[in-house]
């Protein structure tokens, strides 16, 4: 359901809404304001108690306390938060929504012993899903895409960065672009889509490595920017991102691959030192990419390179934990570098299906020693940064789109100390209720009366 529509459903309540809405009595207001946090100053929360955010036509007009707000602005409608947490909307950095299929049986296998690696190249992993991918219709993708989709927004991921890679055929992969423009257009979250055909070796190129990242190089990547001009209504090229790994893109061919897409105008991602460290951070430092995401086995000299850029380190815990591995990023050290730290969820059917970020969160508390200040502002400024979206979301300021939270607690440490379920009551896309714990929208009331949230 898109904004129009949700603005339609709050209006069959409440005829006097017109997109303006007062959020007040806040206990924990988190701004996240000033812009993506860099080493130790991440987890620099701008708490306002008792805080009131105004929203008109979308957009963050006023930020300040509740006594302020109420007081210049009496005949706004308003929403009683009710002494609970107020925040950014989570922003997933990095996740793999569309898929077809599952790998159920996969997760058994490992469960028996069976490593990733030996997994993949017996035909199974990333490959099976393919196969699945590339058998599906359209609409066959749009059904299965978007119920993950509404399952992360309801756990409070309002921007959602969502990745092809399933296909890794020309055909299946603009299939796959075209179901994320239409989810974006339709759905209450907003998308920030990337191309990944550079995810694996597809089956009938199997030993052939070069001739696929050939294929790719010269053929793919044009045809992509091509079509994305002509299907994408006008928004920016998505990002062009790449698996350098073992078993997949070495990073000559990895190079290639980037360097072909930057030159066409593409924004760059990668994934690097997921299991092997290959040189991808250098690489992606090097090339201005906008983020590089896993960085389990990244070296300390790539850290320092890493410190002294812009491309954000995007860890992923949820994947180490869905494969049942001990070792994670080096978080605490890219902190210390001073570095640009987010979190994604990396949701995929393979070993992160989880559409719950303050699992994730959870998860960065405990194996990335990060404190709950601190995985709050991974996942929402830092993580708007690592899709070139801080400008617009991951904070509560003047200006911004009106992308909150409310969640259902008093004390915002409840994020990263309880994990399982959902701590979200109400979830705000551009100034609209896109999500409530009741799913009653009628929570708007006009002038000084409110609802009790």
């Amino acid at each position: 359901m898109n904004a129009d529509m949700f603005r339609l459903c709050l209006s069959a309540f409440d005829p006097n809404y017109n997109g303006h809405m007062l959020i007040h009595s806040a206990g924990q207001l988190l701004t996240l304001a000033g812009g993506p946090q860099r080493g130790a100053a991440l987890g620099t929360l701008g708490l306002v108690e008792d805080g009131a955010v105004l929203v008109r036509e979308g957009r963050i007009t006023a930020v300040g306390s509740s006594a302020e707000l109420r007081a210049a602005h009496p005949n706004e409608a308003t929403l009683d938060a009710s002494g609970r947490v107020v925040l950014p909307g989570f922003v997933d950095a990095h996740s793999h929504p569309i898929w077809a299929g599952d790998r159920a049986a996969e997760f058994e296998l490992r469960l028996q012993g069976k490593g990733y690696l030996e997994i993949l190249e017996a035909g199974g992993g990333i490959l099976s899903t393919v196969r699945a991918t590339r058998a599906a219709s359209l609409d066959e993708l749009l059904q299965q895409t978007g119920p993950r989709l509404q399952r992360m927004f309801a756990h409070g991921s309002t921007t959602i960065e969502a990745k092809t890679g399933y296909g890794l055929d020309l055909d299946t992969e603009l299939r796959m672009l075209e179901a994320l423009l239409r989810l974006d257009d339709e759905g209450p979250w907003e998308l920030a889509i990337t191309f990944l055909g550079a995810h694996a070796i597809p089956s009938e190129f199997k030993g052939r490595a070069n001739d696929y990242m050939a294929e790719l190089c010269t053929a793919w990547l044009p045809e992509v920017e091509r079509w994305w001009e002509t299907h994408a209504g006008g928004r920016p090229l998505p990002f062009a991102d790449a698996f350098c790994e073992t078993g997949a893109f070495d990073l000559l061919q990895t190079r290639r691959i980037l360097e072909t897409a930057k030159e066409l105008g593409f924004p760059l991602k990668l994934h690097a030192d997921e299991f092997d460290n290959l040189g991808g951070t250098a690489l992606a430092v090097e090339l201005g990419a906008v983020s590089v995401d896993h960085l389990i086995n990244i070296s300390p000299q790539e850290i320092a390179a890493l410190a002294a850029s812009d491309t954000v380190a995007v860890a992923l815990p949820a994947t180490p934990f869905g494969l049942a591995e001990t070792h994670h990023m080096p978080a605490r050290e890219i902190l210390a570098a001073s570095g640009l730290l987010a979190i994604g969820g990396d949701l995929n059917p393979g070993t992160a299906w989880c559409e719950n970020l303050q699992f994730t969160l959870a998860l960065a508390c405990r194996t990335l020693k990060l404190t709950p200040a601190q995985a709050i502002a991974a996942a929402t400024i830092n993580a708007a940064a690592a899709i070139s979206r801080q400008g617009e979301v991951g904070s509560i300021e003047v200006g911004k789109q009106a992308d909150l939270l409310i969640l259902d607690v008093d004390d915002y440490r409840h994020l990263g100390y309880r994990f399982g379920t959902n701590l979200v009551h109400t979830v705000i896309k551009k100034g609209v209720l896109g999500w409530q714990a009741s799913n009653n929208f009628s929570v708007l009331s006009p002038g000084t009366g409110s609802s009790s949230g």
